[in-house]
């Protein structure tokens, strides 16, 4: 592996800087800077200043991102979190030492204190006036290329700090993805809904179908599983009496990485007692559209090359008139053999693996009809062979009580009448179970202990999970799930690779 030293993109020259401004009795790091003004505020509490300085004088830090050198003069734009401002440096006002220390040392990417007046130039730019400079940190990193950014795509993943630096598309893509987020639990707060912490190291995972990731408790001497969904434990709390519940979720799934798959995700799932599928569709519809205006300011969202529409009402379907609508295939009129040849022609994946009618139209559906889901979609009443935690359709036989939404092809949300029979649970958990042992690694395990606690009752209950990431990146038109976390997974880069590093990681005997 390369040495992890050979991966710091320290600038020999800046780092002489350091050693020199230390050399003059200068720290280039100090402790701290009193200031009293963000840039946002000055520029807005001096929006109608005039070519004159103001009386007041201000206090203000930032970044460094431009500097222009006019001889006895300089110009400079520093930003912080929320602005960008010009500031100009005379040598007559600020003193040989600071303008010199200033010409000298400091290089775009350092942070600087200023203190100065406010005024306008002839271009109509508001500008401080500066009377005392202090560096406040030197980068010893040189930023990128400050006429194109960073667009290298690998590097604005693994080194996303600089990604934010440079890029504030960026930086508002995760602003943005803070203000969902509060919307989300402001929206659950305002309906009662209490916000819970469940586990994420587990002994046995569920709540979804998924290869879990593998710890181990050296303490406990116990094999445990990062959690892929909060679902059983959120159940749990039902039982316990708390009616409405909600977390905000970390979760992490063992499975491939694409566009729309990250296995370190984040979701928010919800349970509301004395309610079925059909109340948790009405809101989940109404928090997507209460979304939407709070995020964007309108119900129409453009992703890609289209609008979609947030619009009440949402549309609705059950799966079987999905399939009969995008794909042209009734599944019930048609024999096993008849769908399988079917699903041969259609090329479709495992086609000869479904025995029924019901695991056909769930191949048909997946493989033929939810990427053309491109506007916002519910999707109910699935087969109860793929529904293990859903309760049975109180009308139609084989089926259960659980939708899905889909938008631009994606699965947005999952929601059921929530099971709430343990010995029908029992049975399903024992189904999974049996899948696991043949091979079938995103299959459920056994929880003994949540089928334990249904025993002691949970009352009717409805319940849905939202992807937040999903969410994000439709609020925000970015088509990939990198794009919207800020520390993607990624695969280690090989030796010699920028961001390459050796494993420091202690190695301890592998539990069996």
């Amino acid at each position: 592996m390369a040495d992890p030293k050979e991966t710091l993109a320290f600038d020999e020259t800046r780092l002489e800087k350091v050693r020199a401004l230390r050399e003059r009795g200068i720290t280039p790091y100090p402790h701290t800077f009193d200031r009293k003004d963000t840039i946002s505020s000055i520029k807005t509490r001096f929006a109608d200043i005039t070519h004159d300085k103001s009386a007041e004088q201000v206090s203000t830090a930032g970044r460094v991102y431009i500097i222009r050198n006019h001889g006895k003069t300089l110009f400079a734009d520093i930003a912080d979190e929320g602005g960008r401002i010009q500031l100009y440096i005379r040598k007559n006002d600020v003193g040989d030492d600071q303008f010199n220390l200033f010409n000298q040392f400091v290089e775009r990417g350092d942070f600087v204190g200023v203190t100065g007046h406010v005024f306008r130039t002839k271009l109509g730019e508001i500008t401080i006036w500066v009377e005392t400079i202090t560096l406040l940190c030197k980068s010893v990193c040189p930023l990128p290329e400050k006429f194109h950014g960073l667009k290298d795509v690998e590097k604005r993943y693994r080194q996303r700090y600089v990604d934010l630096i440079v890029n504030e598309e960026s930086r508002q893509t995760f602003r943005k993805r803070s203000r969902i987020i509060t919307s989300i639990r402001k929206f659950l707060d305002d309906r009662d809904f209490l916000e819970f912490e469940t586990p994420i190291l587990q002994p046995i995972y569920g709540g979804a179908n998924a290869r879990p990731f593998t710890s181990y408790h050296n303490c406990l001497e116990q094999k445990l599983f990062l959690r892929i969904a909060p679902e059983l434990y959120l159940k749990r709390l039902a039982v316990g009496g708390f009616e409405r519940v909600f977390e905000i979720a970390r979760n992490f799934r063992n499975e491939d990485i694409d566009t729309h798959h990250n296995p370190e995700f984040t979701m928010v799932e919800i349970y509301w007692a004395y309610h079925d599928f059909r109340d948790m569709m009405a809101l989940t519809e109404d928090f997507l559209v209460s979304l939407a205006q709070d995020i964007c300011g309108t119900s129409q969202i453009p992703f890609e090359n289209t609008t979609i529409s947030f619009e009440k009402p949402l549309k609705k379907l059950s799966m079987a008139d999905a399939v009969k609508e995008y794909a042209g295939i009734d599944i019930f009129a048609h024999t096993v053999e008849e769908l399988r040849k079917l699903a041969q022609e259609n090329t479709l994946d495992d086609w000869d693996k479904p025995r029924t009618q019901r695991e056909f139209l769930v191949r048909f559906f997946e493989g033929m009809v939810e990427e053309q889901l491109i506007q916002p979609t519910f999707i109910y009443d699935f087969p109860v062979e793929n529904s293990p935690l859903a309760k049975r359709h109180r009308e139609k036989e084989g089926f259960t009580e659980r939708f899905e939404l889909f938008i631009y092809g994606m699965e947005i949300a999952n929601g059921f009448s929530e099971l709430n029979d343990p010995v029908d649970q029992k049975i399903r958990f024992e189904a999974q179970d049996e899948k696991r042992r043949l091979g079938d690694l995103e299959a459920q395990m056994i929880d003994y202990d949540f089928i334990n606690a249904l025993g002691y009752g949970m009352p009717p209950t409805g319940g849905v999970g939202l992807g937040i990431d999903r969410l994000v990146m439709l609020l925000t038109n970015n088509n990939s799930i990198k794009e919207v976390i800020l520390f993607p997974s990624m695969k280690s880069a090989q030796p010699g690779e920028e961001g390459a590093a050796e494993d420091q990681t202690p190695v301890e005997p592998a539990p069996e």
